[in-house]
């Protein structure tokens, strides 16, 4: 049985708490590695690798920095093959899907590169009488990330490519339960340049995640995962004197008018509803038809679409979406379609008990739609994490906006119209963090921030873009004056422009 430890100071590290994980084939439902689960004392390890190795990597010019993540995006590129697979095993997806996962992972090293730019300060000449003044952007010393099993690609490395380019040293903590592909990027950014310290990979469960959150030498703590531990990770960093960035659940509404070219619609629904079995936070679980004649021309093109979905390992390259990531999470999407009935929604199409020849241990759901949801149901109100759709019909415009309007997530959310005036004022006037018109799952740019609003956000900076810079360095603001400029006498005002 192959054993999963640690990766720190540049080197793997076998675990010593006595305490491991299993982690699964989602496919065969087969245990098929072990990792070991931290300690406090094994995160501090971690901590004093990179607490020893930052001051140096901070010195480090910017243009260095950004050298590393040069060389560390043709690693990706080079290995990108491997690295698909390595993820598809632990998470289930299938290897295209895998591969956008650390592409768009790789975006965000690639908007690093630019980090000599990025982090420069501001200067004014003659802000008053001979003095000047300006401000510098310095790293806040050592960084943590806590990730999830969705995205074990793209995610931590939205986290470490910033905070590491902006000279930091960091500690990310993955899943348990799909570690090795983000060990294996801490190998490559070795590979690539990078001191051994500056980025520390740790496994582990809750007892690593409150190490983190209350270790002294972390300034800067970066979390995604469901939204009550967003709360927890977010109110404990602050009260142990860390800033914080944490983004939570999401229930991401599509939207579609009448005048919507239904075909484009559905097709955006497919792939924004059931790609990754829905295991993404910006997944489409809700769907929206404005009017009846549209909600049912809606239903009526994805039942046959859904029912067609290519469900497969990721070994079947063909394969539309894969198992789910656990058995847990497997019971709790059929339990959620369980409910779904008996609120007296219609199950148009019933995903449970898909079984797939030679695999019947894997932990496969078919695609399930629901229609005549209502906003009162725990369907509706419940982030479900799985390839469940639910249509909400709405009477009007109005009513349609309303609906994402009031629920508890803010994530993200889609509009799909011919109307510009349309688009344009729900693109004003939503509460939502990403709107896509006409784009069913609106993650923005590297060079953009991505980030939720209510409770899918917790805090005020976002991830990558340039947010992610402001987040990972503190500013420094300096005032001089030379002795030529300096007047004879103290002055015991207020010192004013005036």
């Amino acid at each position: 049985m192959r054993e999963i430890g640690h990766f720190i100071g540049g080197k793997h590290v076998a675990g010593t708490s006595g305490r491991s994980s299993n982690v699964y084939n989602p496919a065969t439902g087969e245990v098929q590695a072990t990792v070991a689960l931290a300690s406090v004392g094994e995160i501090r390890a971690a901590v004093e690798n990179a607490k020893a190795a930052q001051p140096k990597w901070a010195a480090t010019n910017p243009q260095r920095r950004a050298r590393v993540f040069f060389k560390f995006v043709e690693l990706l590129n080079t290995n990108m093959n491997e690295l698909a697979e390595m993820l598809s095993k632990e998470h289930g997806k299938t290897v295209e899907d895998s591969k956008g996962d650390i592409i768009r992972g790789l975006e965000v090293c690639e908007f690093v590169c630019g980090i000599p730019h990025l982090q420069k300060g501001e200067f004014t000449e003659g802000a008053g009488p001979s003095i000047d003044m300006y401000s510098i952007r310095q790293p806040v010393g050592i960084g943590a990330g806590i990730t999830p099993f969705n995205f074990p690609g793209m995610i931590p490395m939205w986290m470490f490519a910033p905070a590491i380019a902006c000279g930091n040293a960091f500690i990310l903590k993955p899943s348990e339960r799909d570690p090795s592909l983000p060990i294996r990027l801490a190998e490559l950014m070795i590979e690539a340049g990078l001191p051994a310290g500056i980025l520390n990979v740790v496994n582990g469960d809750k007892a690593a995640v409150d190490a983190i959150l209350t270790d002294p030498d972390i300034g800067a703590v970066s979390f995604v995962g469901s939204t009550p531990i967003a709360r927890y990770v977010y109110g404990t960093a602050a009260s142990n004197g860390k800033r914080a960035q944490c983004f939570g659940g999401a229930k991401n509404h599509m939207i579609i008018m009448p005048d919507a070219d239904m075909d484009q619609a559905v097709n955006a629904l497919m792939g924004a509803g059931y790609g990754s079995a829905g295991e993404r936070c910006m997944a489409v679980s809700v769907a929206v038809p404005v009017g009846e004649d549209t909600a049912n021309r809606l239903v009526e093109k994805l039942v046959p679409k859904i029912e067609s979905l290519r469900i497969g390992p990721y070994t079947d390259d063909k394969a539309d979406m894969g198992p789910v990531v656990t058995k847990d999470a497997y019971n709790r999407i059929n339990g959620l379609i369980d409910r779904g009935v008996e609120e007296g929604a219609k199950l148009v199409v019933d995903g449970r008990g898909f079984k797939l020849q030679g695999y019947e241990d894997g932990y496969f759901v078919g695609g399930s739609l629901f229609d005549h949801v209502t906003p009162d149901m725990d369907i509706y109100k419940t982030e479900i994490f799985g390839p469940v759709l639910s249509v909400v019909r709405a009477k009007n415009y109005e009513q349609a906006l309303e609906l994402p309007m009031k629920h508890e997530y803010g994530n993200g959310v889609a509009i799909y119209t011919r109307d510009g005036d349309a688009a344009r004022d729900f693109a004003s006037r939503i509460n939502i963090g990403m709107i896509g018109i006409n784009v069913p799952i609106p993650v923005p740019l590297a060079y953009h921030s991505f980030g939720g609003w209510k409770a899918s956000s917790f805090g005020d900076l976002n991830q990558h873009g340039t947010d992610s810079i402001k987040f990972w360095t503190k500013t420094k603001t300096i005032t001089a004056r030379w002795p030529s400029g300096i007047k004879d006498g103290a002055e015991f005002v207020m010192p004013t422009m005036k």
